[in-house]
């Protein structure tokens, strides 16, 4: 299963459909990032796409020599704009596709964003109204999530988290669309069918909130990725082409083979990279003779392309070495790591004490240690939350932010989630942990395992409690499922989507995709849980103080 070859099989697909000739690809918003996702400019215009326009824009050229390939959402302002498209025509000839299902119509389901192999969002940042759906976000997700089910030519037995009525709603939202067109779910069967798992973000408030050490989610975390673009316009000196980059790992060989490499050793690949550029930087230094000149020539898209990923990625790891270094982020990270896998709760209150004081801390860490700590002790009879909130008001931590503190209690608290997040109410879990801290790990920064892991660790060894994670309907699982499709509702993490990737790497013949209605770092969750009736989150702009 991989996502983002679904999507580009249907772009292809779509493209050479409408035969040779010039071609414009005629877009919305949404369908513009699906297909940047995927694909480079480069890649579509060897197919005779020579202009990308969006549908809403006023004052198109007519250009009858084109043939337009139009993708677009299935919404009513698309199909209305599509409408008058067509009775005011630009372009020659119009092939229509979309993204979704209307009857009667030619679809393809290309209805989400594709990531990662194995990784989709939605780009929904607000999905919940209080303790429920926000109703136009239940049927975005119910289409997405259809779409991709769709896309992956699955059509799945339904398992959600018991604990929450939004993961209820959505199972039921989902069953009912295959019902009513289950002649497109009439896919070929497997000896053991597909599974969907859907939870929701609040049985793990803890994974958006921690700092990472990889790559992929350390650049998300510091810099954003916002539909594989990251934007380097606030770094100190930074040149004019390199003020946003695009980090794919569809078309960047060095981002897909380090994306899931710790800090650590992407600086040691950075260098090796420089040195491999600087080797054939210097081979083509003198062109003496036409064989010179014809290897030069033969090489140099290669050589600039190269060059290219050379500086894009020096400036990128070099920016986050600086952030790290400013904002003191291995000490903060470490003190996280200790808090929320370890249980020595005198240690972790004066750590987070320390740096609360400490100036080159940003508010947004700052932030976050008290809302980990007030979610790690909620219930300890000695815990200072009031006190840690007092300190970050004495720190110029506004009235609306240190509301977040009580916040994230009431969205992923005790009450709220039906997980025992921090194995206190398991003996077993708990001695686990316990131990763990005493030998140490590896990597102190790299200590935490989201509550996701243990979820697919269950489901793959057919130990999923069946009470907690109910199949929607009479139908039941006898073997070990091998195709299994995760949606986080609320929002996922570049952190699990590393470990989905460790799944699919370690146990053979399991394919696990994970979805969700965002990819979060810790900024955009807050903004998640301000939606869910809490109070304003905190920005970016307004926190980091660089």
């Amino acid at each position: 299963m991989n996502v983002i070859l679904a999507i580009k099989q249907y772009i292809s697909k779509m493209i050479d459909d409408s035969g040779p000739g010039m071609k414009v690809l005629l877009m919305d918003k949404e369908t513009t990032s699906i297909v940047s996702m995927v694909y480079a400019q480069s890649e579509i215009l060897q197919k005779e796409v020579y202009l990308f326009e969006r549908i809403e824009s006023t004052g198109r050229e007519t250009m009858k020599h084109l043939k337009c390939i139009c993708f677009l959402r299935p919404t009513k302002e698309n199909i209305d704009l599509l409408a008058q498209e067509l009775r005011m025509s630009k372009y020659g000839l119009y092939y229509i596709y979309l993204s979704n299902v209307v009857s009667k119509q030619d679809e393809f389901f290309g209805d989400y964003i594709a990531v990662n192999p194995h990784l989709f969002t939605l780009n929904i940042v607000g999905c919940y109204k209080g303790i429920d759906w926000s109703p136009a976000a239940l049927k975005r997700t119910t289409q997405g999530l259809t779409s991709a089910l769709l896309s992956l030519k699955k059509c799945p037995m339904i398992r959600y988290q018991n604990s929450s009525e939004m993961a209820r709603k959505l199972a039921e939202s989902v069953r009912s669309t295959i019902s009513k067109d289950a002649g497109l779910f009439d896919f070929r069967r497997t000896d053991v069918e597909p599974v969907l798992l859907i939870l929701d973000r609040k049985d793990d408030a803890v994974t958006p909130m921690l700092n990472q050490w990889t790559y992929q989610a350390m650049v998300h975390e510091l810099l954003g990725i916002n539909n594989n673009r990251v934007s380097l316009a606030n770094v100190p000196g930074i040149s004019k082409d390199l003020q946003e980059v695009v980090l794919s790992a569809e078309h960047d060989e060095f981002y897909a083979t380090n994306m899931y490499m710790n800090f650590g050793e992407i600086g040691n690949n950075i260098k090796e990279l420089m040195d491999e550029f600087q080797k054939k930087s210097q081979s083509h230094a003198k062109v003496e003779s036409i064989a010179d000149m014809k290897a030069f020539i033969e090489n140099y898209p290669q050589f600039k392309k190269m060059s290219g990923t050379v500086s894009k990625h020096v400036t990128v790891v070099g920016e986050l070495s600086r952030l790290v270094a400013r904002q003191e982020l291995l000490e903060v990270s470490e003190t996280e790591q200790e808090l929320v896998c370890q249980g020595d709760h005198s240690a972790s209150l004066q750590k987070i004490k320390t740096l609360l004081n400490n100036n080159k801390v940003t508010q947004l860490d700052k932030l976050r240690l008290v809302m980990l700590y007030a979610l790690r002790y909620e219930s300890h009879s000695n815990n200072d939350v009031a006190g840690l909130v007092e300190t970050l008001r004495k720190q110029g931590i506004g009235e609306k932010h240190r509301a977040c503190v009580s916040a994230i209690l009431e969205y992923g608290g005790r009450k709220a989630r039906g997980s025992d997040l921090f194995g206190s109410t398991d003996p077993v879990a708990f001695t686990k942990r316990f131990l763990k801290g005493l030998k140490g790990v590896e990597n102190v920064y790299t200590q935490h395992k989201p509550l996701l892991y243990s979820i697919l660790d269950q489901l793959m060894k057919s130990k999923l409690r069946e009470a907690a994670y109910p199949y929607l309907g009479s139908a039941q699982l006898k073997d070990r499922p091998q195709d299994i499709i995760v949606f986080v509702i609320g929002g996922t993490t570049f952190e699990e989507a590393f470990c989905v990737h460790q799944f699919n790497k370690s146990v053979p013949g399991v394919r696990i995709v994970l979805g969700g209605t965002a990819v979060h770092n810790f900024t955009t969750f807050l903004d998640e849980v301000q939606t869910a009736g809490q109070p304003v989150s905190l920005s970016r702009a307004d926190a980091v103080r660089r």
